[in-house]
């Protein structure tokens, strides 16, 4: 009998794709990972499916158990996802201002949200989690401390990239959030070619791009490694938006605010560099982000 995969089995093994227009005449490649095509729409569905599944394997949870996340809106939607494939309950806490798309997403899985103010953010968010969980309320799998994370992308995303480039990579570009893609891919690299310079991005003091944080000392990630990056690149939100929105008009990417960071260093880096071999993670897609409005403004 014909053997068919599951949904979960396409998680992974995302396209890398050449801009043609963006980089303008140049002696570098840059090339875009499209995350968006994972089946739940993001980077994020990698670590989801990771960290249940070693949890499982761990003895800490099994089906049917309640599940408690902290999250900005990509986990969630890939938790609530990985949680109806597997037969977990969940209940995602998040700050109120995340689009309504994000939010539309994870109920239609299934999940619990429970928002907190805009005012106590994602800080706020993650101390809520360990609350509940303290109060018996379910079991937080924690992305930002769980080794699960990153693992995912040292066993998948780093050797996808590196087969897909035939090992030409030069430069590995990602927003750092909670830091498990930039953090499993360079723990891959750094093993097989250790001169791949690996550059994470972070917003300017101040500002607020989904998906990219500057994280105060005591909320860091426990899963974080500064040594495991070689260049740290300050992001600005109206650039990242305005790149975002050439993306998709010029390129044909539909894309979320921090893969237009991730794009704006690949071209900031194309500049610097010849004959480089350049990846971008292109984390998410557009669609969950228009109802914020970021797609209407022209480009200037």
């Amino acid at each position: 009998m014909q053997r068919y995969p599951t949904i979960e089995e396409s998680v992974g093994e995302t396209p890398l794709v050449r801009l043609q227009r963006l980089p303008e005449a140049s002696s570098n490649i840059i090339l875009a990972k499209l995350e968006g095509n994972n089946p739940a729409g993001s980077v994020k569905d990698r670590p989801a499916l990771s960290m249940i599944t070693g949890a499982e394997t761990a003895g800490k949870i099994s089906p049917g158990d309640t599940l408690i996340e902290a999250t900005s809106g990509n986990t969630g939607i890939a938790l609530a996802m990985a949680a109806a494939i597997k037969g977990y309950r969940i209940k995602l806490i998040m700050p109120v201002h995340m689009s309504e798309e994000r939010k539309a997403a994870m109920r239609a899985y299934g999940a619990e949200l429970i928002l907190v103010s805009s005012q106590d953010g994602m800080e706020g968010a993650r101390d809520l989690a360990l609350t509940m969980e303290q109060k018996g309320q379910g079991i937080v799998l924690d992305q930002f401390s769980n080794l699960d994370n990153p693992m995912s992308h040292y066993r998948g995303t780093g050797p996808e990239i590196f087969r897909q480039t035939d090992g030409e990579i030069s430069h590995f570009i990602s927003s750092m959030g909670t830091t498990g893609t930039i953090m499993g891919v360079s723990k891959f690299f750094n093993e097989v070619k250790p001169e791949i310079e690996i550059i994470g991005l972070q917003p300017f003091d101040g500002q607020s791009i989904p998906g990219i944080r500057r994280w105060p000392a005591a909320y860091l990630p426990t899963i974080f490694d500064k040594d495991a990056v070689d260049r740290v690149i300050d992001i600005d939100q109206t650039e990242a938006e305005d790149t975002m929105r050439r993306l998709a008009r010029e390129e044909g990417i539909f894309a979320g605010v921090s893969s237009g960071g991730a794009i704006a260093a690949a071209l900031q880096i194309n500049r610097e560099v010849e004959n480089a071999t350049i990846v971008a993670i292109v984390c998410d897609r557009g669609d969950r982000y228009l109802s914020t409005g970021v797609y209407a403004d022209p480009i200037v």
